[in-house]
């Protein structure tokens, strides 16, 4: 059974260590953010089913980071702060937030309230939604578990790996404009190097040749790439 990753955005790090560590015995898969200035790239590159989330953050307040997530996931977020006033719990809920937990907290209710918001999101209270499956010949590619599935095996993927392969395989053998890749792969062009699409490619074929599979990904010069399936695969 898949563990549950939950991210902790909390600068005060004795508190975010202990909320680690409880969380862990329990079995959860946590990870603290630990650049306040990089929160969606750790949101991105983590993908987790729950996030908590407190106000008084540098640079940018909860609040802030809260909008800004929201525009990429649906996953709960719970806020976690020292602040107790009516007002601070609205504005947590009104920019985006779930649920809102008040310092000092009881660890027995922050436990209750992630298993309550992950049976609602992910467990058997949540909407049954039909999985994607995308399939090109022999393979076949599940975004949401960031699986791809060949030859029997199940490769698992990182996110941007995952979304890479799903434009490639749902448009093959059409060509993906580079400026596609970035538009999906980043919130904010302006700031990517041109080179990291490059090693993020580099890092997909490597991933497939590892795993004996013959399809390629081509680099079209002046245009983009796209994905061309091996006779043994298609």
């Amino acid at each position: 059974m898949e563990q549950h990753r939950i991210l902790i955005i909390e600068d005060d790090r004795k508190i975010a260590s202990l909320l680690a560590e409880t969380l862990r015995k329990y079995h959860y898969n946590v990870r603290a953010a630990d650049d306040f200035d990089r929160i969606l790239e750790a949101e991105s590159e983590f993908s987790p089913h729950l996030i908590l989330l407190d106000i008084n953050l540098p640079s940018y307040d909860g609040y802030y980071w809260c909008r800004q997530l929201r525009q990429r996931t649906t996953v709960p977020i719970l806020f976690i702060s020292a602040r107790s006033g009516e007002m601070d719990q609205v504005f947590a809920l009104e920019n985006g937030g779930d649920d809102f937990i008040t310092k000092p907290f009881n660890y027995e209710i922050v436990l209750a309230k992630i298993r309550s918001h992950l049976r609602r999101s992910f467990g058997e209270y949540a909407p049954k939604m039909e999985e994607r499956t995308i399939r090109l010949g022999r393979l076949e590619l599940y975004p949401e578990r960031m699986e791809l599935h060949a030859h029997g095996e199940e490769i698992p993927l990182q996110k941007k790996e995952c979304v890479i392969l799903e434009l490639l395989l749902s448009e093959s053998p059409k060509v993906v404009s580079r400026e596609r890749f970035l538009e999906e792969l980043w919130d904010d062009q302006a700031f990517v190097d041109e080179n990291t699409l490059n090693v993020n490619m580099t890092r997909v074929r490597k991933k497939l040749a590892d795993y004996g599979i013959q399809s390629q990904i081509e680099t079209v010069r002046g245009a983009g790439y796209r994905f061309i399936a091996a006779p043994e695969e298609a």
